[in-house]
């Protein structure tokens, strides 16, 4: 039995939930998002404001889907209601991020500055030169651009320079030691 997929997902006032077969539309105060839920899992909308996920079956891969396709249509409510943000810290001297325009010019040590535009659905705020905020309603959007930023320069064990999410925790290692 699915744990995450037998779960209710409860829609707040002000979101509207559209399924036509298997595609599922969530209109919301922040967008509106859609997505195709894989092939067996069929979806209940019920009067109460409750959605329901259910399955077919009890084979592997309908068991597999089921908690996929409860995940993505509650990550599409709460991002349409709430939306996501992930914040990201610049360590290192003369590091930092501005805002241009849409997009953001980071300064991260090379010979250069990186200018990183938004894509469609993504702003970016900065708050200091060395807090980025990117922030969205599509929660795998958000992941994979601030998953980009820090993959500019990733942080480095020994000084703990370069970009680094804000919960991220960076081990450290001891220097070399001399004589």
């Amino acid at each position: 039995m699915s744990r995450i997929g037998m779960n209710p997902i409860p829609v707040p006032s002000g979101v509207d939930v559209t399924v036509d077969g298997a595609k599922v539309t969530v209109k919301g105060p922040k967008g509106e998002l859609s997505q195709e839920l894989p092939e067996p899992i069929g979806i209940d909308t019920s009067e109460d404001g409750v959605i329901r996920l259910t399955r077919p079956n009890e084979e592997r891969k309908s068991r597999a889907l089921h908690g996929l396709a409860r995940s993505l249509v509650n990550n599409m409510v709460v991002g349409v209601s709430e939306g996501y943000r992930r914040s990201l810290e610049i360590n290192g001297t003369g590091y930092r991020a501005q805002a241009k325009g849409k997009g953001v010019e980071m300064s991260l040590g090379y010979s250069h500055t990186i200018q990183v535009d938004a894509p469609e659905g993504i702003t970016f705020t900065v708050e200091r030169p060395t807090l980025l905020h990117v922030e969205g309603i599509d929660k795998q959007l958000v992941g994979q651009v601030a998953s980009n930023i820090r993959r500019l320069r990733p942080p480095e064990p020994y000084k703990g320079k370069g970009v680094k999410y804000a919960d991220e925790r960076i081990r450290r290692k001891a220097g070399k030691a001399g004589k």
